[in-house]
């Protein structure tokens, strides 16, 4: 089995499909709402009768919990609502300065293959954040997109610090993906110190704004866009 490193990391689709539609909501969107607009959407699609999504929202502060998400990395159940969601992964939080892009596609017409799908949202963020001169990686034992923070203290192990800037979940139905990917902007990470995010308790949480770069959410949506249609294809504006 191929590394996830070594996975393709680019995702097209067939050469009759559509373009997939672009959208970007303004304010904060409830994370019930967004679920029930998904699984809409997501039934549409794999029935025919819509085109593949791109939607952009921000969220009221609120953690996550995936399908492994254990009881013991929520540190404050009080703190924030919790959802228990579909998507895989563990815990992890949303609110407003935190891009996040859901990916609603339909796989029968690109790669009916997770990993696959999997490695170039890895790709989608890691190529983002390069549009900034952000290095970010992937690691093999690790989900998301990880960056080096050389300024900090080294790990017990003596490898240089790490932080989370990016994490990736996905659900699939009918062979169509919903949920996605989440890159830290500006949110408030005191806010990820109610869980253990993806359940790993050894690295820390950082934003772009936090690495010294004063950008605007919308320098990243520009920028999210030109990657995505590297690597998944043409977008446009979804119609109204």
């Amino acid at each position: 089995m191929l590394e996830r490193a070594e996975l393709p990391t680019t995702f097209f689709a067939d050469e009759d499909t559509p373009p997939v539609e672009w959208k970007i909501s303004d304010g904060l969107t409830d994370y019930d709402v967004a679920v029930a607009f998904m699984e809409e959407r997501v039934a549409m699609i794999a029935a025919g009768e819509a085109r593949e999504l791109v939607w952009l929202v921000e969220h009221p502060p609120l953690y996550t919990a995936g399908t492994s998400a254990e009881d013991r990395d929520l540190l404050a159940p009080e703190r924030f609502p919790v959802f228990r969601t579909g998507r895989g992964g563990e815990y992890t939080y949303h609110g407003p300065g935190q891009r996040v892009v859901y990916v609603m596609l339909d796989l029968r017409r690109r790669t009916r293959d997770v990993r696959a799908l999997v490695a170039a949202l890895e790709e989608l963020a890691i190529g983002t954040l390069a549009e900034m001169n952000v290095k970010g990686e992937r690691r093999e034992d690790r989900v998301g997109v990880w960056v080096q923070r050389p300024e900090k203290p080294r790990e017990a192990s003596g490898a240089i610090a790490e932080d989370k800037i990016a994490a990736i979940g996905v659900r699939l139905r009918k062979w169509v993906s919903y949920h996605g990917i989440a890159i830290n902007v500006e949110p408030d990470l005191d806010h990820f110190s109610g869980i253990v995010p993806c359940g790993i308790a050894n690295h820390g949480v950082t934003s772009l704004v936090d690495l010294g770069l004063p950008v605007s959410m919308a320098d990243v949506d520009i920028r999210l866009r030109t990657v995505f249609e590297r690597i998944f294809g043409p977008t446009e504006n979804i119609r109204t």
